[in-house]
C-alpha cells in the first residue's frame, strides 16, 4: 500500500490555484488584494483598476476611489509559484532582460546582481561577521529602489534641501522611514517627522505604504529614479503670553 505522505501532486492540479484570471498565465509579481485576497499578476491587476474600482474575478468593491492603495505584493506566493513550476522564474527573468535588452536600456535585476555580488566581496575581504557590535547594513541584500526627493518649485526649504536628492534604498523601506530622513537632515529632529508631507505624481502617500507598493502603485512602468516630492513644514508657532 501506498504511503499517503509520498502521494505526489500534478501541476495541472494546482494550475487553478496559481494561475492569473485575467492573462489565464501563471502568476508573476502576484499581487493580492487586500479586501477579498484575490491575486493576479501585478501589471494585470494595475492594468485593470486604471478603469475599475471591483475585483476583477469576484467583482467586489475594492474602494470608490483609490482601489490601487488596497492591493500588495504577495511574495509568499510568488515564491510558491517559482517552486511548483519548473524553469518559470527563469524564463520571466530571459524574458524581461530581452525587453530592456531591446530598449537599449540595463536589466534593474541585473544591476542588483552585480551590487549584491561586489558587496558580498566587500564584506567577505573586510571579514566583517554580523554582530551586536558592527555597524552593518542588515538590508543590504534586499531589492532596491532609486529615489529623487525634490521639494516643490518655489517652495521654501530649510538649510536649501537635501544635499544628496538621488539615494538607493531598501524597498522594504516605508513612507515613515523617509520622513524620518528628511527630518533628521533638515529640520534638525527625526522626532519632527509628522511634519513632512510626501507625494508622488501629485498623489499623498500613506505612513505605512512600502516604496515597493508605491513603485507598483504610483510610479507603475516609468523609468527610475521614481521622484517624489517633500514638503517639509515648519510649526505652528506658540501663543503669545498675554
Amino acid at each position: 500500500m501506498d504511503d499517503p505522505m509520498e502521494k505526489r501532486c500534478l501541476l495541472r492540479d494546482l494550475n487553478e490555484m496559481i494561475t492569473c484570471k485575467i492573462c489565464q498565465g501563471y502568476l508573476i509579481d502576484a499581487t493580492t488584494v487586500t479586501e477579498c485576497l484575490h491575486t493576479f499578476c501585478k501589471s494585470c491587476i494595475v492594468k485593470h483598476l486604471e478603469d475599475a474600482n471591483t475585483c476583477p474575478e469576484c467583482e467586489d468593491l475594492i474602494h470608490q476611489s483609490h482601489p490601487l492603495d488596497y492591493i500588495a505584493f504577495d511574495r509568499t506566493m510568488q515564491d510558491l509559484v517559482y517552486k511548483i513550476v519548473p524553469q518559470l522564474e527563469k524564463a520571466e527573468y530571459d524574458r524581461e532582460r530581452a525587453f530592456y535588452a531591446e530598449r537599449g536600456l540595463p536589466c534593474p535585476k541585473d544591476q542588483m546582481a552585480e551590487e549584491n555580488e561586489e558587496q558580498k566581496k566587500a564584506q567577505e575581504e573586510q571579514q566583517m561577521t554580523p554582530d551586536a557590535n558592527t555597524n552593518m547594513d542588515f538590508h543590504r541584500f534586499d531589492e532596491q529602489v532609486n529615489l529623487l526627493l525634490e521639494c516643490p518649485a518655489g517652495s521654501a526649504t530649510p538649510k536649501g534641501g537635501l544635499k544628496r536628492k538621488y539615494i538607493r534604498c531598501s524597498s522594504l523601506a516605508t513612507v515613515t522611514h523617509l520622513k524620518k530622513f528628511i527630518a533628521k537632515k533638515l529640520l534638525n529632529s527625526m522626532e519632527r517627522y509628522k511634519d513632512v508631507d510626501i507625494t508622488c505624481n501629485d498623489e499623498p502617500l500613506y505612513k505605512d505604504h512600502t516604496l515597493k507598493f508605491v513603485y507598483v502603485t504610483r510610479w507603475r512602468t516609468k523609468d527610475p529614479p521614481m521622484k517624489l516630492t517633500f514638503t517639509p513644514n515648519a510649526p505652528e508657532p506658540a501663543p503669545a503670553l498675554l
